[in-house]
């Protein structure tokens, strides 16, 4: 039978080995190690199977079927009296790299591919050697001045490997592409990256053994790199395909693919080698996974027993590797109008496994997998629909426009060692640095960077300084002294005011940028939707949770539109989340508390849909004292009627649309978004301010200022202005003025910047509408002076009740309500005048009975 699905061992089976079922040929008998000195021992230690290519090592046993090598006409290469007969045997003899025999003889291919293992280990192997930074210049249209780009790039990162003991080789695809003798190699590794990864895991191998041989290393030393298992790890394709363009004929190739992680399974134990014991003699086997199955042994293969059906495997004798599945969802801004996100499985296997984190903008390198699935899991009747999953090759965190957590690593400890590529991923340069050094050493940053967040808005100075130091954030600090808890160092903001001063707009740039951010609207979220809800695994049917926004959005910025328009219970649930940071679930048999370490970013707007700046803040926006509280920056932000601004306002828009360059709306100098998230990074990653002395004390000074903002002279009591609060606020400020400013201390000039910020935030959203006095009262719903006019209108009431009516008696209402106007030099509303009766009734001193017209008011007293 000339079909390769079906053909056996030419070598016969050792004792002690199980024969492997029949199947699609892998190439992992196709290679061989070697040295440059001499063979490999046969006393080799296997290299680690690889879960994400689902077949067994490179050096297969010769009980194992070997691959089908066909000629270049796709007839099958006969060993026997053929001059590659050498090439062709299973005894781990000839070496890796082609002769000069192999250029003239015919080629040997991979049966349903044009991949020649001689000829893609050559072409690797001379990758490896020679290829240098120029070639990737050249390929990006850059100037190449003579000598530059001469550095040998993966030489360079092999010798870093062997210092740090690492094991991967993260390979920038485009690197092949640019390498003239690669480009062949380059268009394979995408179409049947099954066959050529090993040849690429195998070159690595040999060229770390010649490396350690080259610079005189230990017999300890080769032998443990010698026992070592080395993967290449290909990522950066030409372009990333949308999930929702994946089909059938991407399957088994390699593709890109960028989402949003919205769950992480466990790690799961997924066996690579299954050990059987025969229970009549006690004879022991090892069986390798091949494909995702285990061939479990139908008799034991020691001639001897024979016995059928003997074999029992033994779990602890059996070898598992770390499997991870996870959930990768479309991110909002790349679906299509009118649908509904896609979602796809990903397989991450070994170091790969817990490197990305629920709410993680990711981009993924894999081979794009299909699996049938059965009807009936006790029936061999399958389903003709597949189940389609990617495994992972790559996993990417960065985005050049986005502020960035930590540069995408495989493994934390070396993430700057063996970056395959600076451009591509978010790790700064030295000349970034020093870019970034000398800005932070301008007068005027501060100034530089509120104008170059969301340029094209036009003044909302305060505001953007405001959002500014959210994203810079202050310094997270847990005080052991006492085991205090830990004191959060996020900023919470929140825009309230008019329609059309650009609240959502702010709001979608902050998104954009943001390392970890979650874009929601008040009327469509729910409790549950921003904290976490219970569902059932479609795969397990078990109860899981399911993060919510918040959760998702942990060390990131949650942006929350129409704040106003939530409910009760929605709002309810973000008092522990924007203090403690963390969410307490207890339902469906789940109890536990989730990290939510992140800054809320709010707009609301007036209840009457435009701000009446004669009521208090809280009879414009309509939320709980207790939650505005929680704020450090409550901005107003006004539409105010003025011809000059409007003017200069509706110039700026129009010139926007004639120019047709948003980018460019602003005529003073601005820096571009990609340096901006690069600098406001670096400051997030590398600076953590410390309070000094002097600025300790002007903490101390400022906040006892704002407490006596209030007080007046003629005041018969003192009103609270400032809680403490507002001085964590001010500690949070100050110190991300100072890490926006790359300083290590905290000076007098950042807390009065802070101070500056927060008393305008009160004036704004905290003054007295009848004294003009900053009031922190107005927060909580009435005002100071406000309360004392109602106690005086109060005792204005019983005052005139005891004088008109000293014998006893009732009075009506309308005339009660008369004299009380008569008598007053402001104007009395009906409606505080009934709510002042009213407060009189609830102390006892007055009774109101009647209805309508024939409403009587009665002074009690206490004579009966």
């Amino acid at each position: 039978d000339s079909s390769p699905l079906r053909y056996g061992s030419s070598s016969p089976p050792r004792s002690g080995a199980t024969p492997r079922a029949s199947g699609v040929p892998s190439s992992s008998a196709a290679l061989r190690s070697s040295r440059g000195t001499g063979a490999v021992p046969a006393s080799t230690p296997l290299r680690s199977r690889r879960g994400d290519l689902q077949f067994s090592d490179l050096r297969s046993t010769p009980s194992h079927r070997r691959l089908l090598y066909v000629d270049e006409s796709g007839v099958p290469v006969n060993h026997a009296g053929s001059d590659m007969a050498g090439m062709l045997s299973d005894a781990p003899t000839y070496s890796a790299g082609p002769t000069s025999e192999m250029q003239d003889g015919p080629k040997r291919l991979i049966w349903g591919t044009n991949v020649s293992v001689e000829e893609c280990t050559q072409n690797f192997r001379k990758f490896l050697h020679e290829f240098k930074r120029k070639y990737r210049m050249r390929q990006e249209n850059e100037f190449v001045s003579p000598g530059q780009g001469e550095e040998l790039v993966y030489q360079d990162m092999m010798r870093q490997m062997h210092e740090l003991g690492t094991t991967t080789l993260n390979l920038d695809m485009q690197n092949l592409r640019a390498f003239p003798p690669t480009k062949k190699f380059y268009h394979q590794l995408l179409a049947y990256p099954q066959e050529i990864i090993p040849i690429m895991d195998n070159c690595l191998k040999e060229e770390m053994l010649e490396y350690l041989n080259s610079s005189g290393a230990s017999e300890e030393e080769y032998d443990k790199c010698l026992a070592r298992g080395y993967k290449a790890r290909p990522f950066n394709c030409e372009k990333s395909i949308n999930m929702r363009d994946l089909n059938p004929a991407d399957i088994d190739k390699i593709v890109c693919i960028k989402g949003l992680v919205i769950r992480v399974s466990p790690i799961i134990p997924d066996m690579s080698k299954a050990f059987f014991r025969c229970n009549v003699c006690a004879h022991t086997v090892t069986v390798e996974l091949d494909r995702g199955k285990i061939a479990e042994p139908t008799e034991c293969p020691r001639p001897v027993c024979n016995s059928a059906n003997s074999m029992q495997i033994i779990h602890n004798r059996s070898e598992f590797q770390d499997k991870q599945v996870i959930k990768l969802q479309e991110t909002p801004d790349n679906i299509p109008d009118g649908q509904t996100p896609h979602a796809v499985s990903l397989c991450c296997y070994d170091e790969l496994c817990d490197v990305p984190r629920a709410g993680d903008r990711i981009e993924v390198t894999g081979i794009f997998r299909s699996v049938p699935v059965r009807i009936n899991p006790r029936q061999r009747t399958i389903k003709s629909l597949f189940k389609t999953y990617v495994d992972v090759l790559h996993i990417q965190k960065t985005d050049k426009r986005r502020l960035g957590q930590d540069t995408s690593t495989l493994e934390a400890e070396v993430a700057n060692a063996v970056m395959a590529d600076v451009e591509e991923v978010r790790k700064l340069t030295d000349d970034e640095i020093t870019k970034i050094k000398e800005l932070g050493s301008r007068y005027d940053i501060y100034e530089l960077l509120s104008r170059s967040l969301a340029p094209s808005i036009y003044e909302l100075d305060d505001v953007k300084k405001g959002i500014l130091l959210q994203l810079f954030g202050g310094t997270n600090k847990t005080f052991e002294k006492g085991g205090a808890p830990r004191y959060r160092g996020d900023i919470n903001v929140l825009l309230c005011g008019d329609p059309s001063t650009s609240k959502s707009q702010l709001l979608q740039y902050v998104h954009k940028i943001a390392p970890r951010g979650i874009y929601t609207s008040g009327k469509g979220s729910s409790a549950v939707g921003l904290t976490a809800y219970v569902t059932r695994d479609p795969e397990t049917r078990q109860l899981v949770l399911e993060s919510g926004a918040l959760v998702l959005s942990d060390g990131g910025v949650c942006c929350i539109d129409e704040f106003d328009k939530m409910n009760e219970s929605t709002r309810s649930v973000l008092h522990e989340v924007m203090e403690q940071q963390t969410v307490s679930i207890a339902k469906a048999g789940i109890i536990t508390t989730l990290n939510a370490r992140t800054s809320i970013l709010a707009s609301a707007n007036p209840i009457g849909s435009k701000y009446n700046p004669n009521l208090p803040v809280p009879q414009n926006i309509d939320l709980p004292p207790t939650l505005l509280s929680r704020f450090d920056l409550v901005y107003l932000v006004l539409d105010r009627v003025d011809e000059a601004t409007d003017r200069k306002l509706a110039r700026h828009l129009v010139g926007m649309y004639l120019e047709d360059r948003p980018e460019h709306a602003n005529e003073r100098e601005i820096i571009p978004v990609e340096q901006l998230t690069a600098y406001i990074s670096y400051a997030r990653q590398h600076v953590h301010p410390r309070l000094t002395p002097e600025a300790g004390e002007e903490l101390v000074a400022a906040y006892v200022a704002l407490r006596k903002l209030g007080e007046d002279v003629r005041a018969a009591d003192r009103r609270i202005t400032a809680t403490t609060r507002q001085l964590e606020s001010m500690i949070r400020l100050s110190e991300a003025h100072a890490k926006m400013r790359l300083a290590e201390e905290v000076t007098v000039d950042d807390v009065k910047e802070a101070v500056r910020l927060i008393r305008s935030a009160i004036k704004e959203s905290a003054t007295d509408p009848v004294t003009g006095r900053i009031d922190m009262d107005l927060l909580a719903g009435i005002s100071g002076s406000e309360r004392r006019r109602k106690q005086d209108l109060k005792e204005a009431i019983v005052k005139l009740l005891d004088e008109t009516m000293a014998t006893g008696g009732n009075i009506k209402y309308s005339d009660l309500f008369n004299k009380i106007q008569e008598q007053s030099n402001v104007n009395v509303e009906s409606s505080e005048f009934t709510e002042a009766l009213r407060a009189a009734e609830a102390e006892g001193k007055v009774r109101v009975h009647g209805d309508g017209a024939r409403r009587m008011v009665r002074r009690i007293t206490g004579v009966v």
